[in-house]
């Protein structure tokens, strides 16, 4: 029941996606998530992914900082003075919409990779993006794994990247 390159599969949202590559599939997965966290009684205002989906973003920022995209940048300012105050490394990457581009089907309202492996963690970002709706929306690329006593955990292996960061935010957030 596994899919090919060349299929096309709905989301839970209704779009349809090509599979350009069947590896990138955990992006299917976050986008169904976030239309069920989108459909919930109480539909929240602010909408925050944490996901290890792509090698992309550990080869432009390597292993210890996180990648983050937002679509309002109060909201991103928020979460990176949050990841300054605990010591968890963050930086905020672009979604520039041009790149979507890379996402072109001819079959499909997209697809679910690029051709190539240029800016893949941005066109990552903007495949979710398509699922956000008008909710402020944050999605942290992570890596999580750490080969030496750093992070979260303080121990090799799982190191709980950016967990710190989302209960520093948590607790600063005064509408809560």
């Amino acid at each position: 029941k596994s899919f090919r390159p060349g299929d096309i599969v709905t989301s839970r949202a209704g779009m349809t996606v090509e599979i350009d590559n069947t590896d990138a599939e955990g992006r299917l997965v976050l986008a169904d998530v976030i239309d069920y966290a989108l459909e919930q009684k109480d539909t929240p205002e602010r909408l925050i992914n944490l996901a290890t989906l792509t090698g992309a973003m550990r080869i432009a920022l390597g292993t210890r900082i996180s990648g983050m995209f937002a679509n309002n940048d109060e909201f991103a300012a928020e979460l990176l003075t949050s990841a300054r105050q605990v010591g968890e490394p963050a930086w905020r990457m672009p979604l520039y919409d041009d790149y979507f581009s890379h996402l072109k089907s001819t079959v499909a309202d997209f697809a679910n990779s690029g051709p190539n492996r240029f800016g893949g963690a941005i066109t990552a970002a903007l495949f979710l993006q398509k699922f956000v709706k008008d909710v402020q929306w944050a999605h942290f690329d992570i890596y999580c794994w750490t080969d030496l006593g750093i992070g979260g955990c303080q121990e090799m292996g799982g190191n709980g990247q950016c967990v710190q960061t989302i209960s520093r935010f948590l607790l600063n957030d005064e509408s809560l």
